[in-house]
């Protein structure tokens, strides 16, 4: 499997770094084999190439079978830098960003188990980098009023719908609608006008639909309600993010950008230049979001062993994770960022 590994700014590097020893790894158990690239994005490719995305990233990704990308930090590039985030998902239609939540034993503040996934549009919204063909999607009239363009598009609701049913059916069979269709008639409307049809290709499957401020409460108090949740982009990173720290914390959750032909891992939390070169990081995010990109290339391919590779990995994590003295500092242990990919690579082997 090609891989293209863009480390990113802040603790990317890091993380990075073990992610690819555990990679290497659970390769060499499995018999899998990875052809891994790697080139600069974000801050230093703006110092030695001057752009946050070289155009030899951009056309490098769809050679690659699938993408490593680690966070960045866009609110620090110079005005007009593209984020490479929001730009990958664009403009390479990576639709769904499929993030799964599941409470672990003495890590979560839940009373009651979590077990969901939830799939979020990736590619407009009210997110002002990815919502206008051309400008931002935000303007200002004048120095007293601020506006935000909301971009909502049937066949955008309706392939990440397609996506969420069709996770479900392996899992419980039960999709729920996350909305704010009470105030955003129109947009929201539109919204859920799409995930009915799709509903009506997968009779299996029960269909929910939820105000959105209900769901951030019943995550709480009842997160054995749902098992996928489909919802638009702000929603989705907001609760997503919700459901993450609920579950344990937002460094333990995997994270894809999924399109058609093209699948983005990438960790659920940002590039915390505060701790960055301290080695104290947590890869956890990163790692387990590498072995999701392995499931995905194994649906599409049929390759068995790539998907052996992937539930490995995830075993590994998991084993690690429920011993306290063997976690991370960010979560009550005293491993550091390389000792803890020490950790998952002798839970590989053994």
């Amino acid at each position: 499997m090609r891989l293209l590994l863009l480390p990113g700014d802040g603790i990317g590097p890091e993380i990075s770094t073990a992610t690819l020893a555990v990679l290497n790894a659970a390769a060499a158990v499995t018999g899998v084999t990875f052809e891994i690239s790697e080139m600069d994005i974000g801050l230093k490719s703006l110092a030695e190439q001057g752009t946050t995305l070289p155009d030899t990233v951009m056309a490098a990704i769809p050679e690659a079978d699938g993408v490593i990308l680690g966070p960045v930090s866009h609110y620090d590039y110079p005005r007009g830098m593209p984020n490479p985030s929001a730009a990958l998902r664009t403009q390479f239609a990576l639709y769904a960003n499929i993030r799964p939540c599941r409470s672990r034993e003495g890590l979560s503040i839940l009373r009651k188990p979590m077990d969901l996934v939830i799939v979020r549009e990736n590619t407009e919204g009210f997110y002002a980098d990815r919502s206008m063909f051309m400008g931002p999607g935000e303007f200002m009239p004048d120095e007293n009023s601020a506006f935000s363009i909301r971009k909502i598009t049937a066949l955008a609701c309706a392939r990440v719908a397609r996506s969420a049913f069709t996770l479900a059916m392996g899992r419980d069979r039960r999709v729920t609608a996350v909305h704010k269709a009470n105030v955003l008639k129109l947009t929201d409307g539109l919204f859920l006008r799409e995930v009915r049809k799709v509903a009506a290709d997968f009779p299996e499957v029960t269909l929910d639909e939820v105000i959105v401020d209900a769901a951030a409460a019943l995550l709480v108090r009842s997160p054995e309600r749902f098992d996928v949740i489909v919802t638009t982009n702000m929603f989705g990173d907001i609760l997503s993010d919700e459901a993450s720290e609920l579950s344990g914390s937002l460094g333990l959750g995997g994270s894809i950008n999924q399109g058609d032909e093209i699948c983005v891992a990438q960790a659920q939390h940002g590039s915390a230049p505060d701790i960055q070169g301290q080695g104290v990081a947590n890869p956890t995010s990163l790692i387990l979001s590498a072995a999701m990109l392995l499931d995905w290339q194994a649906r599409r391919t049929g390759d068995q062993a790539l998907a052996e590779c992937g539930r490995r990995i995830e075993a590994a994590v998991e084993a690690v994770l429920a011993d306290p003295a063997r976690r991370t500092r960010d979560v009550g242990g005293p491993l550091g960022t390389q000792a803890f990919a020490d950790a998952v690579i002798a839970a590989l082997a053994a």
